[in-house]
């Protein structure tokens, strides 16, 4: 068996995971709800809807995303700055587009938890860190389906807008 940096023994590596999921979460969610909307009107190589994703409808084909998406907790609006995403404020076109970043904001803050996986190895054991992995794909996953779903549906419906 290999032993981590800091052999704190199972339990206090699960309570030190936990609390570190936490706060890379509060830290990710205040760091994204203070970047300009300049910095969310484009996604990058992690946000990028790729062609598969067909405008986010494989997600609602395969997933029945529309099913359980308003069952997660929402805390867009936590932060200020932040924008609470259960409602479209109205379907005029600019707030589409601000939905659309908001989305873009969302999937970056979870895109950024499940980036901080690596450390937990500092505590864990490998198999417990794997089980971390396992947690955080499974915590970050579905966050990030929704905005993907959600975004490909407001990029067609600002498309068929004309902009």
């Amino acid at each position: 068996m290999v032993a981590p940096p800091l052999d704190v023994g199972d339990g206090w590596a699960v309570g030190a995971s936990s609390l570190t999921w936490f706060l890379v979460s509060l830290v990710a969610g205040r760091w994204a709800a203070r970047l300009p909307p300049e910095r969310l009107s484009r996604t990058g190589p992690f946000t990028r809807l790729r062609s598969w994703e067909e405008d986010g409808a494989v997600w609602q084909r395969r997933l029945r995303v529309t099913r359980w998406k308003d069952s997660v907790p929402e805390a867009g609006g936590v932060f200020a700055g932040g924008y609470p995403k259960r409602r479209i404020r109205s379907r005029a076109t600019e707030d589409l587009r601000h939905f659309r970043r908001e989305t873009i904001r969302a999937e970056r803050v979870h895109w950024l938890i499940l980036a901080s996986t690596p450390v937990h190895l500092l505590w864990c054991r490998p198999a417990l860190a794997a089980a971390m992995a396992v947690f955080g794909v499974l915590f970050t996953a579905p966050f990030i389906i929704i905005q993907r779903y959600n975004r490909g549906r407001l990029d067609r419906l600002i498309a068929r807008r004309g902009g």
